[in-house]
């Protein structure tokens, strides 16, 4: 997938957990999506150990955090009619950051490992790039997800910085935050 453009309602290829090949798709959020969307999110949100979102978060607030309105964009990974994970982006900071881009990214369990996250991250880079941003941050990445800090570096982004002991993992106790980037 290395150098493709992924645009709205494009299909990339997936590896899939049994290494044959499926065709996924890449396309904006509509609203219909969210009973899909919402327990992808409500589950990463609860587990408490990649996100710094509150684990007892409502649906709402949910709802609010992870649909982007315009500038931003939200959009699903799809196959055969169902959401295999999700994506938002916009710009990192109003005003004077405005001109960088951040992105979150989240798979459902039995999508993991399948090149999902990988092409929707590639997804919001081509889709920042489009849009003009200088470049994509990352603000919090917990430095024990250690798949996302993988896709990441895989993909271009640095670690800036790191703030130690900023997330309070469940099972690891304080961990440290990432701040990664990278130029577009």
């Amino acid at each position: 997938m290395t150098g493709a453009r992924y645009e709205a309602g494009h299909t990339v290829t997936a590896v899939t957990q049994r290494g044959g090949a499926q065709a996924m798709r890449i396309r904006e959020f509509v609203e219909s999506d969210w009973p899909q969307v919402w327990p992808i999110v409500r589950d990463i949100v609860r587990a408490a150990d990649t996100f710094a979102y509150d684990p007892a978060m409502s649906e709402a607030e949910a709802h609010g955090i992870w649909i982007e309105a315009p500038p931003g964009q939200t959009v699903v990974a799809t196959e055969d009619g169902r959401i295999l994970g999700s994506a938002k982006m916009g710009p990192n900071r109003p005003g004077p950051g405005s001109h960088v881009a951040t992105a979150s990214f989240m798979v459902g369990p039995e999508a993991r490992g399948r090149g999902v996250g990988t092409a929707l991250c590639r997804y919001a880079l081509d889709w920042a790039s489009a849009h003009g941003y200088a470049g994509m941050q990352f603000n919090a990445v917990a430095e024990s997800n250690s798949a996302a800090v993988e896709i990441y570096r895989r993909l271009g982004f640095d670690i800036v910085g790191t703030v130690p002991g900023a997330f309070a993992h469940p099972t690891l106790g304080r961990v440290a935050l990432h701040v990664m980037y990278r130029a577009l």
